[in-house]
């Protein structure tokens, strides 16, 4: 909960900072920062959902730890790039890629999950998962 927490007061400061009518350069749109805060909730929330996955089964465990590994990648990529937003930097091209990365990655684990105990929070896993690429798409979008 403290990463969330951190993560939100970056992208919170970006878009307090993007407020001015002269836009400050990387600190994109309205829209844009509504879509950055977007991605970080939803990150969160894919990551409650994951932990709530029961790990009885080995590859079950396996599994999660692999998409919670992903997620962890995922956020670390973001922290950069608001790291870059509040300093007035260029975001790196490379976290981005990072972000996407993570998430291509727990998805891939959370779709390996074959074990029948757990369809319904697996279920629940991959919608906030899925909730998280589409917003990290609408940032890929709407930051330009």
């Amino acid at each position: 909960m403290a990463r969330f927490s951190v993560l939100l007061a970056l992208f919170a400061a970006s878009a307090a900072m993007a407020a001015p009518v002269h836009q400050q350069r990387g600190l994109g749109s309205i829209q844009c920062n509504v879509d950055r805060f977007k991605i970080v909730t939803t990150l969160a929330a894919t990551g409650s959902a994951v932990k709530k996955i029961d790990t009885t089964d080995p590859d079950t465990a396996a599994a999660v730890s692999a998409a919670q590994a992903g997620l962890t990648s995922a956020g670390d990529g973001i922290k950069t790039i608001a790291l870059a937003l509040i300093t007035g930097g260029t975001p790196p091209a490379d976290a981005r890629d990072q972000v996407q990365k993570g998430l291509t990655d727990a998805q891939t684990a959370l779709t390996g999950i074959t074990d029948d105990t757990v369809t319904d929070t697996l279920a629940a896993a991959q919608s906030k998962l899925a909730d998280a690429i589409t917003d990290g798409d609408d940032v890929v979008a709407d930051c330009v």
